[in-house]
């Protein structure tokens, strides 16, 4: 969260307007924690989380490998000196043109959930490995990926023997739990279904040999979440129910885990106001929101924690909305949330929980707010 670091930043150097602070130094005991909790998967980061060539440059130098869902985000990696074969073209929706710039570029590890992904990849990218996408139902994630991404167990076995039929690596299965994932079981449920897809295209002769297990690792917002241990103990037993001692190869996509905690938004309160004289909830709004990086209020699914500098004062339920002329950039109004009384005009908010998913979700220009600053330090 804020860091005596991101503290020390802030004081020094005084940034004008809202702005995102992360901390290498946390970002760095999260990919530790991560390699300790899960010793034999290889870590890919999901690059989109957030690109900054600071945290890219600092995995790389720890190992990491790297989740891109793109040909930007795949040179983003080559530059902060990732070499090829630590890098995934994850996305499964791929322009065709794309995937001959990845394979140009030397990527041969690709994501697919389709029969026409896969022949894609077979024209302009043969011999690749492919992994085939399997939907999850998202059940106790804050922010669940289900519908969009995957296909059924049955459908990622047609995908896989296709992709062997035309002479790709039918390499193994993936699948997502959903963002923000505090259920440590989800796993449980996805790699039964992953077991089976393995299970009947062995039957064929062809043996896939990895498990993508995606992301899904939390960072703690208002209420604490498991360690990385915990998932790690609980992913490695359930591995062991399904696969016993014929282990697959693993992969995890951290991002919001890796990068979530180690950043801190600096905002400030524009106005506060009420709509009527017996409106008992005052209207909060900061220089910064769903615009402004803070999408993942959408729904309201994610609630960041708030600081202030009247934090010890009598607090009552607030609207927060974000600076822009339209309606939807209001962050919290459906579940209230508490400020103090005494906060007023011109006081700093630091938005924490930040480093992920704010600066890549920031609008160009909207309303002609400036995007998303960001120190890395």
């Amino acid at each position: 969260m804020a860091t005596q670091r991101i503290m020390d930043f802030l004081a020094t150097r005084r940034p004008e307007g809202p702005c995102l602070v992360v901390d290498l130094d946390v970002v760095h005991d999260n990919y530790q924690a991560f390699r300790k909790a899960m010793p034999n998967s290889r870590v890919f980061y999901a690059v989109k989380a957030n690109p900054a060539p600071e945290i890219l440059r600092l995995l790389v130098s720890l190992g990491s490998s790297f989740d891109t869902a793109s040909v930007a985000e795949i040179e983003m990696a080559l530059d902060a000196g990732a070499t090829p074969d630590r890098i995934s073209y994850g996305n499964t929706i791929k322009k065709e043109r794309d995937v001959a710039r990845a394979y140009e570029l030397g990527i041969r590890l690709y994501a697919v959930d389709c029969i026409e992904e896969v022949e894609k990849i077979a024209r302009v990218a043969p011999g690749s490995q492919v992994f085939c996408r399997v939907l999850t139902d998202g059940a106790g994630a804050e922010w669940p990926l289900s519908r969009k991404f995957g296909c059924v167990p049955a459908m990622a076995v047609d995908v896989l023997r296709h992709a062997n039929l035309l002479g790709l690596d039918a390499y193994g299965v993936s699948f997502h739990v959903g963002s923000q994932q505090t259920d440590l079981s989800a796993w449980d449920r996805a790699l039964s279904d992953a077991r089976m897809v393995f299970g009947k295209l062995a039957a064929e002769g062809i043996n896939l040999r990895m498990v993508n297990m995606g992301g899904g690792f939390p960072t703690r917002y208002l209420r604490d979440v498991p360690t990385a241990q915990a998932y790690g103990e609980a992913i490695f037993d359930a591995l062991s129910k399904h696969f016993g001692n014929r282990m697959p190869e693993t992969i995890i996509e951290p991002g919001r885990g890796m990068v979530g905690n180690a950043g801190v938004i600096k905002s400030e309160v524009v106005l506060i106001s009420r709509k009527s004289d017996n409106d008992e909830a005052r209207w909060v709004y900061l220089d910064i929101g769903k615009f402004g990086g803070l999408a993942e209020t959408m729904d309201e699914a994610i609630r960041y924690p708030l600081v202030t500098p009247r934090d010890g004062d009598e607090k009552a339920p607030c609207v927060i909305a974000g600076p822009t002329c339209d309606s939807a950039d209001v962050l919290y109004e459906k579940n209230l949330y508490p400020l103090p009384i005494s906060l007023t005009i011109g006081d700093e908010v630091l938005i924490e929980g930040t480093g992920a998913y704010t600066t890549t979700y920031s609008a160009v220009a909207f309303n002609g707010f400036e995007p998303l600053k960001a120190y890395v330090i």
